[in-house]
């Protein structure tokens, strides 16, 4: 596969944009979007439309109900299991592909969580159990991945098997000698175990080999990933089972203090995200070797990376474990210099994006411009009150920058300017020029046209969406991460967003293009 992180410049130039949408919130017959036919479809619009990113929000397995975020993943290294597409494995033989009609409500434009989970579970056990009756190339390419992944593979796959093994409980709740990692209680989980364990490594196998297809596919037409790295992990996780020394945890393995925010505009009692604090000095001592590994995990995956919630790099909102609401915690320091070092002595420059939103303090712009990471400016900021509002008015954008109207926090465009005040929203068409009902793509001119290196844009955006299409309302937990495309964006919706990109200079440079492509007639089709 052609790398194309290393023929990127990590400050992004020359200009180009992109698109903001998860994979879950594709088409497809199977209860969420995933890694099948309608994300080749999707590049294959990218491309049509000059657009050279697909930003994506986590793709590990997200938390579990209420919530369901990709953000309180129970891995910071596996793929979700929601994202292997159920067709691609049918095509290989290990499924039937009669059988995979889905049972009513899976087409649906919001993902039923539960239901859909439930269905792929049973299918990838049944795709597994073919695999294993299997023999020839696969099987060994199957033992290379395991070998070349078992850093994090191994732990990951038992502790889903044994969260499965316990009926859902959360690790803290185990029996006590696994809780506590002893060794012949994870030889005899192992033994036990080993079947549903080597289902798992079936699963994330599968995921990679599906991974490895579409970002070819991406490189091939010109195309860069840009992936998404939360800070923090889910307390009921892979990761803190198997590394409790690096979290603030207590005897039981229960959080001392967690994650969270301090009231902000979004919201007036902060937010409390409930993730264990790390431990900092423990992980120093390491040299930060399982944050390395996790920035090299990502950059396996992505060419560019966000860092989720960057000013938590230099100081974390710190809350203890039982509070209510955010309100009670501190700011603690974090060693981000150090981490990033290790990280930069490891890899090299990388291209990555630092969402340096919130409180932002002189430590946090020297940490961000010390590895020439690029500052996310938002639009829908640009008219707020606080002191930094300016500095995310596109005129006032520097080149090295990652410019969006929203991001995933936010409401669409539409809804956002729907619901200002008659005086806001004055201010908001005076800037853009245009007229209300166009809002959205007034918007996107705007940003095209600053100075801004990257434009990322949601979907919603481009679409022009309302409220109903948001996807997730900080502080709280129903209703997000939910939403979804009915089919593929309309065709015609090309023609405006390549007029853009071209107008603006944003095209893709050749160099970006796939190597010796000559051009093509469109392959891009509108129907899912």
């Amino acid at each position: 596969m052609r790398n194309l992180t290393r023929t990127l410049r990590p400050d992004f130039l020359p200009r180009s944009s992109g698109i903001l949408l998860h994979v879950t919130s594709l088409p497809g017959p199977h209860g969420c979007g995933d890694l099948g036919a309608a994300a080749h479809r999707f590049l294959e619009f990218l491309a049509e439309s000059g657009q050279g990113w697909w930003q994506m929000l986590p793709i590990g397995p997200p938390g579990r109900a209420p919530g369901w975020s990709p953000y309180d993943s129970a891995s910071a290294f596996a793929g979700s299991l929601w994202l292997v597409s159920l067709t691609s494995i049918a095509r290989q033989g290990l499924l039937p592909p009669h059988e995979l009609k889905p049972p009513p409500g899976l087409t649906s434009r919001r993902v039923n969580f539960v239901a859909t989970l439930r269905y792929r579970e049973e299918q990838l056990r049944r795709a597994f159990a073919g695999f294993r009756r299997r023999r020839g190339e696969r099987r060994y390419d199957f033992r290379e991945f395991c070998d070349a992944n078992a850093d994090w593979l191994e732990d990951f796959a038992l502790f889903m098997a044994l969260r499965r093994d316990s009926g859902g409980k959360t690790w803290t709740e185990w029996e006590a000698a696994v809780r506590r990692r002893e060794p012949s209680a994870l030889r005899a989980a192992r033994e036990r175990l080993r079947d549903e364990i080597a289902g798992h490594r079936f699963v994330q196998f599968e995921f990679d080999r599906q991974w490895r297809s579409l970002r070819e596919h991406a490189h091939r037409l010109g195309i860069g990933l840009i992936g998404d790295l939360p800070i923090f992990v889910a307390h009921d996780s892979a990761d803190v089972w198997s590394h409790p020394e690096l979290f603030q945890l207590d005897r039981r393995g229960q959080p001392r203090r967690v994650s969270g925010y301090p009231p902000d505009r979004f919201s007036r009692n902060g937010q409390h995200w409930g993730h264990p604090q790390y431990r900092w000095a423990a992980n120093e001592q390491t040299g930060f070797a399982w944050w390395v590994r996790r920035f090299e995990r990502i950059f396996e995956l992505f060419d560019v990376v966000r860092i989720d919630h960057f000013l938590g790099f230099t100081r974390t909102w710190s809350i203890p474990a039982g509070a209510a609401n955010a309100r009670s915690g501190r700011w603690v320091k974090s060693p981000g210099f150090k981490l990033f070092a290790a990280v930069a002595r490891t890899l090299g420059p990388r291209p990555m994006i630092a969402e340096d939103l919130g409180q932002v303090t002189p430590a946090d712009v020297r940490l961000r411009d010390s590895f020439g990471l690029a500052p996310m400016r938002l639009f829908q900021f640009g008219f707020g009150t606080e002191a930094d509002s300016v500095d995310h008015l596109p005129h006032n954008y520097s080149q090295l920058c990652a410019a969006y109207p929203g991001n995933h926090d936010n409401d669409t465009t539409v809804g956002w300017f729907q619901g200002l005040p008659a005086s806001k929203r004055r201010r908001v068409q005076a800037y853009v020029g245009g007229h209300p009902s166009t809002i959205h793509h007034d918007t996107l001119r705007a940003l095209f046209a600053s100075p801004a290196s990257l434009v990322i844009f949601p979907l919603q955006d481009l679409l022009g969406l309302d409220s109903r299409a948001r996807m997730n309302v900080p502080g709280t937990v129903d209703g997000n991460w939910n939403w979804r495309l009915k089919s593929q964006p309309p065709a015609a919706t090309v023609k405006t967003v390549r007029s853009l990109t071209e107008m603006f200079g944003r095209c893709p440079a050749p160099h970006l293009r796939g190597e010796n492509q000559s051009p093509r007639p469109s392959r891009y089709s509108s129907e899912p």
